[in-house]
């Protein structure tokens, strides 16, 4: 089973088309918010439509500049992981968007406690998986992904509470484009590949027996 997870892509079809080759190969698209800029679900589903022509099979997350009721129009798709999660086989995809609080007042941001019902919530159904991947918008706080370009760290305390807690395999993230990188919390191997417009997307593969993620760039 492989997995091409990427986000951050703020309605970048050029992009997307770059990255055809690497969808066409993979069993399931992963997208991790921020499909848009302050955009409606015909917006959002115009990016989930293009990535289609590569790879039918979808699930996403929305980010904080995709307005909130794109979470209602992906769940009656049913490609949401907002709250929610999916078995493919032995591996679990569960995940959380939006963003925690930014001083932008964007569209879609959630209070920490919000986050943390939320990550519980999705992990709960699929808490019995051999093998999970979370899929969150936002950061976990104080790592080498969220840090802006002077180096304040500004991702989610409750999001990185609850990878320490509940440990999934791999955590792919995004929402802070410069903090492009691979971190570790505990057993957890934490990815942010960037903006896709910049190359970044992360590959994760399941062989049956484990999971391993790979940070990757189309421009390379």
């Amino acid at each position: 089973m492989r997995l091409v997870c990427f986000g951050d892509i703020h309605m970048a079809f050029r992009a997307i088309e770059r990255l055809g080759p690497v969808l066409r190969e993979a069993d399931c698209a992963v997208l991790t918010g921020d499909l848009t800029n302050f955009g409606d679900p015909p917006d959002a589903f115009r990016v989930v439509d293009a990535v289609r022509q590569h790879c039918p099979t979808v699930l996403a997350v929305t980010g904080n500049l995709d307005m909130p009721w794109v979470i209602d129009a992906f769940r009656a798709d049913g490609i949401s992981l907002h709250g929610e999660g999916r078995r493919l086989g032995g591996l679990a995809v569960f995940g959380c968007g939006g963003s925690n609080i930014t001083p932008m007042d964007t569209p879609t941001e959630l209070q920490e406690d919000e986050l943390a019902t939320i990550l519980e919530q999705a992990h709960a159904t699929v808490a019995d998986a051999p093998r999970r991947l979370l899929v969150c918008h936002t950061p976990p706080y104080d790592t080498r992904l969220d840090c802006l370009m002077n180096g304040t760290p500004v991702g989610s305390p409750a999001v990185r509470t609850f990878i320490e807690r509940r440990q999934p395999d791999v955590a792919v993230v995004g929402h802070i484009h410069e903090g492009r990188g691979i971190d570790h919390l505990g057993r957890t191997v934490v990815l942010n590949p960037g903006a896709l417009r910049d190359g970044g997307y992360v590959v994760v593969d399941d062989d049956g027996a484990r999971v391993t993620a790979e940070l990757r760039s189309w421009r390379a």
